[in-house]
């Protein structure tokens, strides 16, 4: 393995348990939002109402997966369902308005953490970042999306 792969490999490991460290410490008040909500969140804010095959085909989960963590978001009033307008038969899963402020509490804060991190950085290096990050994870997708052909 070449040193370039290794080093990518291990920053990401090291990545990922500074990213739970971030989440866990920009909750937002009296809700605590587990890791999957927020991204399921940040989906329909980002994306639109999803129907929960897209949201578990989104997150390459099982379906009862995603129906458990849409449920307790369901529960939390923080998502709610509503009747797909294409299909009758079939529901769209949406943020409350709750849900939404909730969300951009916690990105506001999430935001806020990264720039502190990243202050010194210069704004071509934070767009640079950005890009690749981007990039990457559109690589992975693309891989993800050929390995179910």
């Amino acid at each position: 393995m070449d040193t370039a792969n290794k080093q990518i490999e291990q920053q990401i490991t090291v990545l990922l348990r500074r990213v739970q460290r971030i989440h866990l410490a920009t909750t937002t008040g009296d809700v605590n939002l587990e890791r999957s909500a927020y991204g399921i969140m940040c989906k329909l804010a980002d994306d639109g109402p999803q129907r929960l095959g897209a949201l578990a085909h989104a997150f390459g989960l099982d379906p009862s997966t995603i129906t458990r963590q849409v449920q307790a978001l369901e529960e939390t009033e923080l998502a709610h369902r509503e009747t797909d307008p294409t299909d009758r038969r079939a529901s769209l899963l949406d943020l409350t308005p709750h849900g939404r402020d909730i969300l951009e509490e916690t990105r506001l804060r999430r935001r806020e953490a990264f720039f502190r991190a990243m202050a010194d950085w210069s704004d071509s290096d934070r767009e640079e970042f950005g890009r690749l990050l981007e990039k990457f994870n559109s690589d992975l997708d693309r891989l993800r999306d050929a390995a179910e052909v």
